[in-house]
């Protein structure tokens, strides 16, 4: 017996079940959605693990999310720890981040990198697990700049070093395009104890790239415990960022500066030249062409200078100069004639190796013709002595020698000179 063929058509009865079907499949569909796009966390934890597995990452977010998807779409998540994974210390960690980019920029998924603004509240960078994560990336032949069309804000953000450390980052970035120069404004304290170095610089780039035409002026002082050197500076030169150093080769520096102690104040204006490098906690410039010059009157024991040489800064101070005094400071000790009595520049030649207050032993050679004076001195001790005036000791706090074929003091003239001066505090 054969069955009757099935109808052609679904019964009226069916197309209603089927349609039924669909609503209910719809509606499912449409409350599990729902509950997704209530849960933001949900979907910035989805983000941030496909972005983290694209760059061999760990990317999470405990805090509370929040996304857009009207006008332009906006992604803000907060207590965010990117690692790579298995490390114990995060390379980057923030409290709060903001993304907004356009829907463009979503459909081309990756191929475009236009974004409108980046905001990062307290960001904490840690330089060397950021370096650990770079050496482990494929090596690449292309380095893709993105592009912010509403720029990118920083506050209160922080790097850290294994021994030196910004914090207080405050950056403002108006714009970013690939092919554009870069304006920014810089803010924060370098801290390598008991050196610190705040600054507030405008900052210029010839092009967003690891090497690049910089530019920068604005406020810096250098600081340690009793003393503070502030200053107005320019910089400027060719930029290159490297794996463990920065580089500006050459670099021209100039400031107007001042050296305050207690209720001392010393102003002078200082040129440099030369290569300028950044590598372990030491700014170095080797070798520097160097000009000083004195500022606010005859008073001030600055001296006024052009000298050649190498200079560097850290935990220590550098001085290695070979150059001429343009005369001889009045608040110094006075120098016997012929020495004293030539206005012509005088040669000498200083070295230094201690603390940055010059608060440890240098050395000073002058020459002029065949009169020379070898000698060793402590800066602070030298500007107490002058301080004192005549109610201090009659002999400035320096050791060393003086060799000359003639001398006058006090009237006398002396032939075939050698003097020794001796300062028992003196090493």
């Amino acid at each position: 017996m054969v069955a009757d063929p099935a109808p052609a058509n679904p019964t009226p009865k069916r197309r209603g079940r089927r349609a039924l079907i669909a609503l209910a499949a719809l509606a499912l569909l449409a409350t599990f959605s729902l509950s997704w796009i209530s849960r933001p966390d949900r979907a910035a934890a989805l983000i941030l693990g496909r972005v983290g597995a694209a760059l061999g990452l760990e990317i999470t977010a405990s805090g509370a999310g929040e996304y857009r998807l009207r006008g332009s779409p906006m992604l803000l998540v907060r207590d965010v720890v990117v690692r790579e994974p298995g490390a114990a210390t995060p390379l980057l960690s923030a409290k709060r981040i903001q993304l907004s980019l356009p829907w463009s920029t979503i459909r081309s998924r990756g191929e475009q990198l236009t974004v409108e603004r980046i905001e990062l509240d307290a960001p904490l960078l840690d330089l060397p697990a950021l370096q650990h994560w770079l050496a482990s990336r494929p090596p690449s032949t292309e380095t893709r700049i993105p592009t912010l069309t509403d720029g990118l804000r920083i506050v209160d953000g922080r790097i850290r070093n294994d021994d030196w450390r910004i914090d207080g980052i405050r950056a403002d970035l108006p714009e970013l395009y690939p092919d554009r120069p870069v304006r920014a404004r810089l803010r924060g304290r370098y801290l390598d104890p008991p050196l610190t170095i705040p600054f507030d610089l405008a900052v210029a780039l010839s092009r967003p790239a690891p090497a690049a035409g910089l530019g920068a002026n604005g406020r810096v002082a250098i600081e340690q415990p009793g003393w503070r050197l502030p200053a107005t500076v320019a910089l400027s030169g060719p930029l290159r960022i490297g794996d463990d150093e920065l580089t500006i080769v050459p670099a021209l520096l100039g400031a107007a500066a001042s050296y305050e102690s207690g209720d001392t104040h010393l102003p002078f204006a200082l040129g440099l030249h030369g290569p300028l490098k950044f590598d372990e906690a030491v700014w170095s410039l080797e070798p520097v062409a160097l000009a000083l010059r004195a500022r606010g009157g005859d008073g001030n024991p600055i001296p006024s200078l052009d000298a050649t040489g190498a200079l560097a800064l850290g935990r220590r101070l550098v001085l290695q100069l070979d150059g001429s005094l343009a005369r001889w400071p009045q608040a110094w000790p006075a120098l016997p004639a012929p020495l004293g009595t030539s206005s012509a520049p005088l040669p000498f030649e200083l070295r230094y190796v201690g603390r940055p207050d010059l608060s440890e032993t240098a050395g000073l050679r002058l020459s002029r013709d065949a009169a020379r004076i070898d000698s060793r001195f402590c800066l602070p001790a030298v500007l107490a002595w002058i301080d004192a005036g005549a109610g201090g000791p009659p002999l400035p706090p320096l050791a060393g020698r003086i060799v000359a074929p003639k001398l006058e003091i006090s009237g006398a003239t002396l032939e075939a000179v050698e003097v020794e001066l001796g300062d028992e505090d003196l090493p």
